[in-house]
């Protein structure tokens, strides 16, 4: 054989460690895909819409398993507990790779530790929402009222530390709001007590809310996210609406358990990126608000590193409790 410089070598052993498990796969092997909250929200809809895609691809069946529970804990914590063996995925975001550290601190797994960066899927901004009947129009207008009001007006999430609580906890920093959290246990019952008008508000995932929006039940007040969203071109952003640089929107991507064959690992971060390049896909996930981000592995590690030290700031901040 000739010589082959170190990262070659490396490399072709990584690809015939990993020869078993691509061959499984391929043989029809299933893929358990963990989606750490319940059906609904946001994490959920991006999996499913990823999910048949990848099974083509790869050539085996990728099989949805919600495992809600404790801000997206016990889902990622089974996933961390997995054979590294290619047949487990995680479908991680914002708070269970980031948020969870602080606000957790016996956290079964370590993001940077028990999981393998596999590929970045989508950024999601969230979106502030009311009933469609509620008063208040503008994101000014709910500032108002809060200030006005003191701990009267509320707003839901999918729980304790989920990326919607989260979120709202920024806007109180900078908005010097005083609102009480209602918890559920899942983004879908939060946002339907919010059409119910069982609660004022809510500042979640857009793939969550958009449909309501668009079937005017839920009326949209901002976004997240630094530019205006391509499905609610008429909602403005925080930031325009008087907090300037203001900037929290969701991330998606998947992960491995720890000691997954590298590639492995290269191979689904392939066909993932092959899957968020097709006009399909990029329309059904621009349709549900998301932003696809086809990435490295590598990249997507950085961003979840430099995430971390972020939010935690955020849990400290406005002391924020697990359930």
């Amino acid at each position: 054989m000739p010589h082959c410089p170190l990262l070659h070598r490396r490399t072709l052993i990584a690809t015939l460690l990993a020869a078993p498990w691509l061959a499984r796969a391929q043989a029809g092997k299933n893929i358990r895909l963990i989606v750490p909250f319940t059906p609904g929200g946001s994490t959920d809809i991006l999996a499913r819409a990823l999910a048949p895609r990848l099974a083509q691809t790869l050539g085996t069946s990728v099989v949805i398993d919600n495992k809600p529970g404790a801000g997206g804990s016990l889902g990622a914590a089974e996933a961390a507990k997995a054979e590294p063996d290619g047949s487990t995925l995680l479908m991680g975001h914002i708070g269970t790779l980031a948020v969870n550290p602080s606000m957790y601190p016996r956290l079964a797994y370590d993001p940077l530790k028990s999981f393998v960066p596999v590929a970045y899927v989508a950024r999601v901004p969230n979106v502030l929402v009311v009933n469609a009947s509620s008063p208040l129009r503008t994101l000014k207008d709910l500032v108002a009222a809060a200030q006005a009001r003191p701990g009267q007006l509320t707003y839901s999430s999918g729980g304790n530390g989920s990326a919607a609580h989260i979120t709202f906890e920024s806007l109180k920093l900078r908005a010097k709001l005083f609102m009480l959290h209602i918890p559920y246990r899942g983004t879908a019952p939060s946002v339907t007590d919010v059409i119910a008008g069982q609660v004022d508000c809510t500042f979640t995932g857009a793939p969550a809310v958009i449909p309501h929006v668009k079937s005017g039940r839920l009326r949209a007040l901002a976004v997240s996210s630094p530019q205006r969203l391509a499905a609610l071109p008429d909602v403005p952003t925080v930031s325009e609406s008087g907090y300037p640089g203001f900037e929290a929107d969701q991330w998606y991507g998947l992960v491995a358990p720890a000691g997954t064959p590298a590639a492995w690992v290269a191979k689904v971060n392939a066909e993932v990126n092959k899957a968020l390049a097709l006009p399909e896909v990029a329309q059904q996930l621009a349709t549900e608000g998301a932003t696809p981000m086809p990435s490295t592995p590598q990249a997507f590690g950085e961003l979840i590193r430099r995430e971390i030290p972020r939010w935690a700031e955020v849990v400290k901040a406005g002391n924020v409790k697990p359930d």
